[in-house]
């Protein structure tokens, strides 16, 4: 009887809201205008919420754990995300399979598939477990979360106004680019993305929306953190002497290099972790979870430095700025690809943004250390080197060449790069393609049984069903 009275309470509010829009936007399209001026406000408000969650759960628990007393942050490094693993396992599988992984393949899926129908069950369960599990020290990013969330929170709208399928798919891509807007705090980047990655082919009412959207959840996003790019470049950096672009390109192909081997990694992990029965599905992630805190561990005996649990853009900003070592950039490298390997294709819930986006920089700052003992050019190169391999590795990862460049000079507010930015981007991309033609996220989809429509999304009345979703 109480279910009862719950479902026909919220009925209700349906329908008033319905006949609320109805009134004062008497047609779809403009209902459609309205629910994306709505969305973009909702989006930003819940990517600083998601954001700002993680960032409390990472002080509550990581890096507790990693400052405790004596010897014992050992055992607390390595058991709490071993937890928080355990925790995301069980919910996953007996709460919202949905939530499972970075959230982009989802949101794919869904667009191609099933009209942009994202569920809000699987939204609400990513923004939970992703505060809990990327808090707790997975060593996974916020940036997909963010969008299988925003996509959620528009798709729920979108239902709530009885859009037309085909309005349900534009709103989908909506939310898509508020979430990269207020997670990277870069519109324009946003609205590549989204051309680039989710749709693919457009109308002029998808792209209005999509940039109205993504306009509106990073003034929000800005209006509540304030207006600053996510990395903070003390200095500004220039192309320096034409020789250099040797250099960058040796990046580019080096990024191709560590692109497809991370993706090869990612993928081959999680299919013997898909064959792997010795022990029940949903303590998979504890199991990543133990493997990330045991990595986080050799990184601060050996190296001195953290980064490898949790997002890693504070010590992302160490090598923007030049200066760490050479020695902790490589083993950084490795350490963080290897622990993302493990937190991802264990089944965990968050994406591969933020670990592609250190990777490269760690890469890249490598390189420009051989760049100066090579051609002695100066030190302060090591920097730039770390900012483009961001890119470039960004590029070979996600696929998105547009994005990958543009996503750079947001980030970091840093315009003095172009030109060897687009020539190490290009050369990765190229290469990883040529190596890898299928894409991270399609080869995932791949991985669970669903293969995407190249080009349009399937037309109406042959959805096809969707079983599992990639993460």
């Amino acid at each position: 009887m109480n279910e009862a009275k719950i479902a026909g309470f919220f009925a209700a509010l349906r329908e008033r809201f319905l006949a609320f829009l109805v009134r004062v936007s008497p047609t779809e399209r403009q209902r459609l205008l309205a629910l994306t001026v709505i969305s973009g406000a909702l989006c930003g408000l819940a990517a600083v919420a998601f954001h700002r969650g993680i960032g409390v759960a990472e002080g509550l628990l990581i890096r507790r754990a990693m400052s405790a007393p004596g010897p014992t942050w050992i055992y607390w490094t390595i058991l709490t995300p071993t937890l928080g693993g355990l925790f995301a396992g069980l919910a996953v599988q007996y709460w919202t399979p949905g939530a499972v992984g970075s959230g982009i393949p989802q949101v794919k899926a869904a667009y191609a598939l099933r009209a942009g129908h994202v569920s809000g069950r699987d939204a609400f369960g990513k923004f939970v477990l992703g505060i809990v599990q990327v808090g707790s020290g997975a060593s996974l990013g916020r940036e997909g979360p963010t969008v299988q969330i925003c996509a959620g929170i528009s798709s729920w709208l979108a239902r709530l106004a009885s859009l037309s399928r085909q309005n349900q798919r534009r709103l989908a891509a909506v939310g898509v680019a508020a979430g990269i807007a207020a997670a990277f705090n870069a519109p324009i980047a946003a609205v590549t993305f989204t051309l680039e990655e989710i749709i693919g082919d457009l109308d002029q009412t998808m792209l209005s929306g999509v940039i109205v959207a993504a306009a509106i959840a990073a003034a929000t996003e800005r209006g509540i953190l304030g207006q600053h790019p996510v990395f903070e470049i003390q200095r500004t950096y220039t192309q320096g002497p034409a020789l250099s672009l040797l250099s960058y390109a040796l990046l580019g192909v080096l990024a191709a290099v560590a692109s497809v081997a991370f993706t090869d990694s990612l993928i081959g992990l999680r299919g013997w972790f898909k064959r792997f029965t010795a022990a029940p599905k949903w303590s998979h992630p504890a199991i990543g979870g133990a493997a990330t805190g045991l990595l986080a561990v050799i990184a601060l005996l050996w190296l001195k430095q953290g980064g490898i649990p949790g997002v890693g853009y504070e010590t992302l900003g160490l090598a923007l700025s030049g200066s760490l070592p050479v020695k902790v950039l490589l083993g950084l490298c490795v350490l963080k690809g290897a622990a993302t390997v493990f937190s991802y294709s264990s089944g965990g819930v968050g994406g591969i943004f933020a670990p592609g986006l250190f990777i490269g920089a760690m890469l890249g700052g490598a390189v420009g250390y051989l760049d100066v003992a090579v051609l002695h050019h100066p030190p302060e190169v090591i920097g730039a080197f770390a900012l483009v391999g961001m890119g470039a590795a960004f590029a070979g990862i996600i696929r998105a060449p547009m994005t990958s460049v543009l996503i750079i000079f947001e980030m970091t507010g840093s315009y003095g790069l172009i030109l060897p930015l687009m020539i190490a981007n290009m050369i990765a991309y190229v290469l990883a393609r040529h190596w890898r033609h299928q894409t991270a996220y399609e080869a995932l989809l791949e991985q669970d049984g669903i293969v995407l429509p190249h080009g349009k999304p399937v037309v109406e009345g042959k959805e096809a069903i969707a079983g599992e979703v990639a993460p």
